[in-house]
């Protein structure tokens, strides 16, 4: 089960995803993605710090936005990842399609870039 919060911070749509993203609430992530988009916002960062667990259908949600978002330039940034979490993107190769960061501040300034 996950529970998604949104929030705004200088001009930028930080999406936080808090638990596990599994089959059924990945649901939930695609349309908080989608809402965001159909705001408007260009600047779009997930807050992983509370993930600990993501399926391949949440994985599948971010990749499904891949060629939208270059599109549209649209900046996605992920941060925060869990050991467990970032190496299941990198096994499938997502930390070369997504941008990943640490740190929150490290978001912000690619999100700008």
């Amino acid at each position: 089960m996950v529970q998604i919060k949104r929030m705004q911070q200088d001009g930028t749509d930080i999406i936080i995803p808090v638990g596990e993203i599994d089959a059924a609430s990945s649901i939930e992530l695609d349309l908080t993605i989608a809402k965001s988009i159909s705001e408007g916002n260009t600047r779009i960062l997930i807050d992983c710090t509370g993930l600990e667990y993501i399926s391949s259908a949440g994985l599948g949600v971010f990749m499904s936005y891949i060629e939208e978002m270059q599109d549209k330039n649209i900046r996605m940034v992920l941060f925060g990842l869990h050991h467990k979490v970032a190496n299941t993107f990198n096994i499938l190769g997502l930390n070369r399609l997504l941008t990943i960061v640490q740190t929150k501040e490290e978001a912000l300034q690619a999100v700008k870039a």
